[in-house]
């Protein structure tokens, strides 16, 4: 894939129907690597932490996910770019009956439950093939182990790490040549599917404004965040061009 090079971070320039169909005839390929799902919050994290820019740059690729990803390399000589969120990719994946088998890492015993129930019955041929909850605290090197002796047991060819940015990366490149399948970092897409988390109207979706929309849903967690952020993003790029 072609990609520009925002803030440091090499973004994909892609579309979801491009995304869907490399993952799908290129599965033997991206065996073993990962994908980043990246936005603003990710892509300043990395702006300001080298090493986070690594493991951003060390990935199969970088999608955007963050509306004004998509925005800014349309502007920098790239007009088939185009958004690319990760519980659209989640979505798009299932309902291909393509035979990949799916794994889930990463959220709440409770999210898990519901989420299997959730596809189970939305997508009657999806092939889940396991999942997995872990502790919120770092792993003994044993309960590591058996993870992923579990998972590549599994037969996985897709891996979703729902663990939250900056984690879930550096989760992915820490095994980045240990699973059988590809790992994709979706953050809160295990929520999305569970409806636990309620997405933007399409209309706020395609104008950039989900961002607001997660906002209002979780100010104390996200204002801050938000603030320093976007901000951050919007004066960093304009020094970049």
């Amino acid at each position: 894939m072609k990609t520009c090079k925002i803030l440091g971070v090499n973004i994909a320039v892609t579309n979801m129907a491009e995304t869907v169909n490399y993952i799908e005839n290129n599965m033997d390929k991206l065996r073993g690597s990962y994908i980043c799902v990246s936005n603003v919050h990710t892509t300043v994290t990395a702006y300001d932490d080298p090493e986070y820019c690594k493991v951003q740059n060390e990935a199969a690729f970088a999608l955007p996910d963050g509306k004004p990803l998509s925005v800014v390399s349309k502007k920098r000589g790239y007009p088939q770019a185009e958004r690319v969120t990760g519980p659209d990719l989640m979505g798009e994946l299932f309902a291909r009956d393509n035979g990949l088998k799916h794994f889930f890492y990463g959220d709440t015993p409770e999210t898990l439950a519901v989420l299997k129930e959730t596809l189970t019955a939305k997508y009657p041929h999806l092939q889940i093939v396991g999942m997995i909850s872990p502790p919120f605290r770092p792993l003994t090197k044993e309960e590591e182990a058996a993870d992923i002796a579990t998972i590549n047991e599994s037969g996985a060819d897709i891996i979703w790490i729902g663990l939250g940015a900056p984690k879930q990366e550096r989760y992915m490149y820490a095994h980045k040549g240990i699973f059988h399948g590809v790992m994709i970092g979706v953050g809160a897409g295990f929520a999305y599917h569970a409806g636990q988390i309620r997405r933007a109207p399409m209309w706020m979706q395609r104008i950039g404004m989900e961002w607001f929309y997660r906002l209002l849903q979780d100010p104390k967690r996200l204002a801050g965040r938000y603030l320093k952020t976007n901000l951050k993003f919007i004066w960093k790029v304009w020094r970049e061009k």
